[in-house]
């Protein structure tokens, strides 16, 4: 009786913890999920904080990722990397990951917050299935008070960076490449 016994036994515990795995993985999954969106928000609040007048793209722009914690650094060759909040009219509606490589003169590191600005549904479209790339011709503009007044939409996006911390001489050429996945 006891050998048949055992097999069930060793059956539940596996079934029980491959359940309880799951759950710990699901579950900091989600709580990676919640602390990226409570990032974005405070990003996007430190973005109006410095240049109030941004406030309105936030309300006219077709959809927006926020990458509130992008880290770069390099010395020679250079790579930045950082996970954001998408957004389209002013709705959640998944995640993105941002790689940068650079080449050229650059010394030191830094982290910084971005914001990506899409003119319309196309634009977001586009980002969506993968397909923007940012290259050097790109340009972002670093957030100061009033910075956002005389800034346009460039191929239907606009960029805006907002450094954290940290020091980097940088005189180089580089790209950014965006993958998405959706909530």
């Amino acid at each position: 009786m006891s050998k048949s016994i055992g097999p069930v036994i060793s059956k539940i515990v596996f079934v029980i913890c491959t359940v309880l795995l799951a759950t710990a993985v699901f579950g900091q999954s989600t709580r990676k999920e919640k602390k990226l969106v409570n990032d974005a928000a405070a990003a996007k609040t430190e973005f109006v904080s410095t240049d109030g007048m941004i406030n309105s793209l936030f309300s006219s722009a077709y959809g927006y990722v926020i990458f509130p914690n992008v880290g770069k650094g390099g010395i020679g060759i250079g790579g930045a990397a950082g996970n954001g909040i998408v957004y389209e009219q002013g709705n959640i509606v998944g995640k993105a990951h941002m790689t940068q490589v650079s080449v050229g003169f650059q010394f030191g590191g830094q982290a910084y917050r971005e914001v990506i600005f899409f003119e319309t549904k196309a634009d977001l479209d586009r980002f969506k299935e993968d397909k923007v790339e940012l290259s050097a011709q790109a340009s972002a503009v670093a957030l100061t008070a009033g910075a956002s007044a005389n800034v346009k939409y460039r191929e239907g996006v606009m960029i805006f960076t907002q450094q954290k911390g940290g020091l980097m001489y940088e005189a180089s050429v580089g790209g950014q490449k965006f993958d998405y996945t959706a909530f």
